[in-house]
Order: C-alpha cells, then sequence, then structure tokens
C-alpha cells in the first residue's frame, strides 16, 4: 500500500518548481527556498521528499542512510526507479537523515578532474534550518558574506573545508527541514574566522 502513496498533485508543474527551488538554493547559498508540497511517507520531510522525486530518475543511483524505514525506499522506487546502493562512494545521490552517524565527507564521490561532476549531491535532512553553530560562507552566489547556522556540527564543516580545497571537484548539498530548503554548493567556503574553529 505505501508505493500507491502520491507524489506531487501536478507533477510537471511541482517537479519544475522544486527543480527551480533547487537551483536557485545552489545559486544563491544559505537562503531558504520552498519546494512543492506533497505528502510523503514517514521518515521523509515534504522539502525532501518533493527533491527526490524530481531529481531521481531511471539513471541515478541512491544511497539510503541506515534506519530510514523500508517504506520510504519502496515509494522512492515507485515514483522514480531509481536505482539503489549499499556504497556511499558509487552514489549519485546520498540521502541522509542523522549527520552525526552519517558515513564522511570523503567516503562519498567528488568527482574527478576531467568529470568532476561526477560526484555524490546529498540530500540532508534536518529538523529545522537554524540553531546551530554559526558559520560565515564566502563563495559565488554570495555577497560578500552570509551567516548560516544549520544544525550539522562542527565535524561537518571542518570536512566541508577540507572538500572544498579539491575544488572544481567536490560535493554539492542540500538541507532540507519542512517545505524548505538550503543549498550548499562545493564553491562555498568558510570565512577565515570560521576556520580555526572547525579544523
Amino acid at each position: 500500500m505505501i508505493t500507491q502513496l502520491p507524489g506531487f498533485q501536478d507533477a510537471v508543474h511541482d517537479s519544475q518548481r522544486t527543480f527551480r527551488s533547487l537551483l536557485d538554493a545552489l545559486a544563491r547559498p544559505g537562503l531558504v527556498q520552498t519546494t512543492a508540497p506533497l505528502t510523503p511517507p514517514e521518515g521523509l520531510v515534504p522539502s525532501c521528499a518533493a527533491a527526490s522525486l524530481t531529481l531521481l530518475d531511471l539513471e541515478t543511483t541512491l544511497w539510503l542512510q541506515a534506519g530510514i524505514p523500508e517504506a520510504v525506499g519502496s515509494w522512492l522506487l515507485f515514483h522514480t526507479g531509481c536505482r539503489f546502493t549499499a556504497d556511499p562512494h558509487q552514489a549519485d545521490f546520498a540521502l541522509i537523515t542523522d549527520w552525526a552517524t552519517a558515513p564522511a565527507l570523503a567516503e562519498f564521490k567528488i568527482g574527478t578532474p576531467e568529470y568532476p561532476e561526477a560526484s555524490t549531491a546529498l540530500l540532508i535532512q534536518l529538523p529545522t534550518l537554524a540553531g546551530g553553530e554559526s558559520v560565515t560562507l564566502q563563495g559565488p552566489g554570495i555577497r560578500e558574506a552570509i551567516t548560516v547556522d544549520l544544525p550539522v556540527g562542527d565535524e561537518f564543516w571542518s570536512q566541508w573545508q577540507a572538500m572544498t580545497e579539491d575544488y572544481p571537484m567536490g560535493i554539492d548539498a542540500w538541507c532540507f527541514a519542512g517545505e524548505q530548503v538550503v543549498g550548499l554548493p562545493r564553491t562555498s567556503r568558510l570565512r577565515a574566522e570560521n576556520q580555526e574553529g572547525a579544523s
């Protein structure tokens, strides 16, 4: 029965709206965007579910973090036809619901110098998009600097800073809560005063 849960109410327009929100999230790092509404199975927040329906298809491979309900995988398979992998380094996308127990960023693929886009994109669910340690980001799409307080923990930011040293290789990430999303493209770097605390 879980596979019969509906996806988007309007598949074309809702996926287009969500895709635009995901693009805007990466183009304007740190700024909150809103996805199309839907009712996902337990274990998925609406924005992450909308992103999954928009980004996943028959050609994409998804890594699911341990502990995600089986119904989530069944729902995603039914609506997108995506493939699954147990190896994070083989994943095109990775769905993470608990960053504290997630693999290190280095365990996902970051592309190659010839094909930097052949990397894993992270779909990170959070209880909220605020309330964590504040860090200041700089990079393309950011006017001077922007401060975010995503509740991901210091270890995430130290790994993120190390990952950005390999640009143009690297990982792009979206953080989701409710119907909202914040993008973290690989071009976003911690401002100098953050680096000592994140090292």
